[in-house]
């Protein structure tokens, strides 16, 4: 995962806090606002997905208790309040642009923008497959739609070309060449994004496994120690089955790697590498292109590390694949 900083500069505020007027705490804000429309416009290019550290935001119960009931609404429906400014925020709460600062200072983030970053991420683990389609809205002619669904396919594949760490995912990949073995995880419409992963590296000629049901996946996980790549597929809340196995694979010494669509996906929290990778779309599925393409990065570069493994065990299959009864064959 890339590791750049989108916190923006911001205003501090100067002691005498309190007894400050409301024309000089509306100039804070508006720098502030300023400050971020600025970086937002060095970053313009970026997927609106963003990275941030973990430990970024503080828990709630950090705030006093009439600051707890104010932004309560924000985190029970993420969705309503990440695209609004200050002010706009402020109004829906009923309350002052000046406590809405002073509450996001409190939990913890660099800036208002950053606390938006966090409100979207919270929204796309939240996210279900209706939001998706109530979000992409009613369109009555299906040739717009699809143009609309494609131009989603090509920004999330833009995500991947701009944004993957391909230093992260070499070191990935070495990790998985020099593994024990390697135990893939992922349940529900992820498991074909398993059985993908799975079969590219068996042809890699590597020692791996796959579950994509709680029973195996449970059992797999028991014998995982260190010296085991386990890779943990994921997203939005997370299925319990892939987040429980890797919490337990990392206790047993396991490395552990996180595909997900979120820095606030479960996943996070005991992976040794996480990548983020967005699955938008305006169907009624989740769109894996783009962790597709992440698979293709690192089973690729997998390969690249096994050159002469693969290159010996194509060379085998060679004449099984121009010959071999599984293929379909024209009588002459």
């Amino acid at each position: 995962m890339c590791q750049e900083d989108f916190r923006t500069p911001v205003a501090k505020w100067p002691s005498g806090t309190e007894r400050r007027t409301f024309e000089e705490a509306k100039n804070v804000i508006d720098t502030i606002e300023l400050a971020n429309e600025g970086d937002l416009m060095q970053v313009g290019r970026e997927h609106r997905h963003f990275a941030y550290q973990s430990q970024l935001a503080r828990t709630v119960d950090q705030l006093s208790v009439r600051h707890q009931e104010i932004v309560r609404p924000v985190f029970e429906s993420p969705r309503d309040f990440v695209l609004l400014n200050v002010r706009d925020m402020a109004s829906r709460l009923g309350t002052a642009p000046t406590t809405v600062v002073r509450i996001v200072r409190t939990l913890g983030f660099g800036s208002y923008k950053d606390f938006q970053h966090y409100l979207h991420d919270l929204s796309v683990t939240s996210a279900t497959i209706l939001d998706s389609m109530q979000a992409a809205g009613h369109t009555a002619q299906p040739p717009q739609f699809l143009k609309d669904l494609r131009k989603q396919i090509q920004e999330n594949l833009s995500f991947v070309q701009h944004n993957i760490d391909l230093h992260q995912v070499l070191k990935i990949a070495t990790r998985i060449h020099e593994a024990r073995r390697t135990l893939l995880l992922g349940g529900d419409m992820a498991s074909s994004l398993v059985n993908y992963m799975e079969y590219h590296l068996t042809i890699a000629g590597l020692p791996v496994f796959s579950a994509v049901a709680p029973g195996r996946a449970t059992h797999l996980v028991r014998s995982t120690e260190k010296g085991d790549v386990v890779v943990g597929i994921s997203f939005r809340r997370g299925l319990r089955m892939t987040i429980e196995g890797i919490e337990h694979a990392k206790q047993n010494g396991a490395y552990c790697v996180g595909i997900a669509d979120s820095m606030l996906s479960p996943l996070a929290r005991f992976s040794d590498e996480l990548l983020i990778v967005p699955i938008d779309s305006f169907s009624f599925a989740a769109s894996y292109v783009a962790p597709l393409a992440v698979i293709d990065l690192i089973t690729a570069g997998v390969g690249s590390l096994r050159r002469k493994q693969v290159v010996k065990r194509l060379k085998e299959a060679d004449q099984e694949q121009k010959h071999g009864y599984r293929w379909y064959q024209t009588e002459s």
